[in-house]
């Protein structure tokens, strides 16, 4: 089936006040077949996501609302509202959010789901 192009969501609200969500994902993409993984993130005043790396995949980051900081490779980073960062595979990163929070956009290449492969097992 041929999915059809739309709207996937209003990102109004977060805009507007990332303040009034939730901590943590307020939106993920879950269209069936997509090559895509976004979702939206919102961080609460000083949260930090610890550092970690993504070893197999470039990420996005699309800041909505809100400042913050990231922690990469041994530069530090300020983030505020409209800006994109790049963040390559391979590369580390820690993300605090600052005094009146963060909400961005992750966008990467879909990672492929676990695949059953028949015949015999592989011993190399």
């Amino acid at each position: 089936m041929t999915e059809t192009p739309r709207v996937v969501h209003d990102m109004q609200h977060v805009l507007a006040d990332h303040t009034a969500l939730a901590p943590g994902v307020s939106w993920r993409l879950a269209e069936p077949g997509r090559q895509l993984d976004a979702n939206v993130l919102n961080l609460a005043a000083g949260h930090i996501i610890e550092t970690h790396a993504e070893p197999d995949l470039d990420v996005l980051v699309v800041v909505l609302s809100g400042t913050g900081c990231v922690e990469t490779d041994g530069a530090t980073l300020t983030l505020t509202a409209g800006e994109l960062l790049w963040l390559p595979r391979g590369s580390t990163r820690k993300l605090a959010a600052g005094a009146h929070g963060l909400a961005y956009l992750t966008v990467h290449r879909r990672r492929p789901g676990l695949q059953i492969r028949s015949g015999p097992p592989s011993f190399g």
